[in-house]
């Protein structure tokens, strides 16, 4: 019988450390692929801002063509110029859930908030947690946390051939 996989992903997260690493972008096919390669998917659920253009509508289909339900959050201007829209409080309620009918966790993000989360998931209900992060730019704690720690590099990176290293 095959694991159980819940996969969860901080799309501003992977958008903002591939863009800013790389140059490049995240091949959510390639990642779907390899997170979930002889695995019966429980949950998967990208966790995005609902900017409300185009392009991040035709973004959003691709996600849900590839299996993901995606969960949006609406993006908040604040008067001062600053802006907020994070999914980190949605991540860790719905991580908890998943994690209590999966046999594995993968969680793509390298956002140092979420090791607390994943020492938890697996202390609590004893199953591994694979991270997947940029690894210059994924905080240490959480690839400690992890079970596992899968850089964002080679096959999961999209984009020209002369600035997207192989």
């Amino acid at each position: 019988m095959a694991d159980r996989v819940s996969v969860l992903v901080d799309v501003q997260n992977i958008y903002y450390t591939t863009r800013q690493v790389y140059g490049c972008s995240f091949d959510y096919n390639a990642f779907w692929r390899q997170a979930t390669s002889g695995r019966e998917v429980v949950s998967a659920i990208a966790y995005a801002i609902d900017r409300g253009d185009e392009r991040q509508r035709q973004f959003q289909n691709i996600l849900r063509a590839i299996g993901f339900e995606v969960k949006l959050k609406p993006f908040i201007q604040r008067a001062d110029g600053s802006a907020k829209g994070d999914w980190d409080v949605g991540i860790t309620i719905d991580a908890l859930e998943c994690a209590a009918e999966s046999d594995i966790l993968v969680l793509a993000s390298g956002d140092g908030d979420f090791d607390l989360l994943v020492e938890r998931i697996r202390s609590r209900f004893g199953i591994p947690v694979e991270v997947y992060g940029v690894p210059p730019l994924t905080a240490g704690s959480l690839k400690d946390a992890a079970s596992r720690f899968v850089p964002i590099e080679g096959e999961l990176l999209l984009g020209r051939a002369d600035r997207c290293p192989p």
